[in-house]
């Protein structure tokens, strides 16, 4: 019923600058919140944001006064857009729907990474 289609990523050098982009198609009823999660090698998945139905986005400390999530209504798209990267930012980004009721939808992932 609802697809999510992330896209963007790729290789930065510390202190860069990515975005990325997670499309939204379909019905949206019972839609609760849109989050970023990502999971690194040898570490445990995080969730980095998390949008509510109010669009007020929580941030987890690690990344806090550096990612933000912008949104482009008209095209049903939010972004994490991730700046002053560190290499500890490497990890594989997945854009996630929730809903009231129901189970999640998760967009493919997309690969970060963070290296000079």
């Amino acid at each position: 019923q609802v697809q999510l289609v992330d896209s963007g990523g790729g290789l930065v050098q510390p202190g860069g600058s990515l975005r990325l982009s997670c499309a939204a198609s379909g019905s949206m009823f019972r839609f609760s919140a849109m989050g970023w999660y990502r999971q690194a090698p040898g570490k445990q998945g995080e969730l980095v944001a998390l949008t509510t139905l109010g669009a007020v986005t929580n941030y987890a400390d690690s990344v806090k006064g550096r990612f933000n999530n912008p949104r482009d209504n008209a095209k049903n798209t939010v972004y994490l857009q991730m700046n002053s990267l560190k290499p500890e930012d490497t990890a594989v980004y997945y854009c996630k729907l929730d809903f009231v009721i129901g189970n999640p939808v998760w967009g493919q992932g997309i690969q970060v990474t963070v290296s000079s």
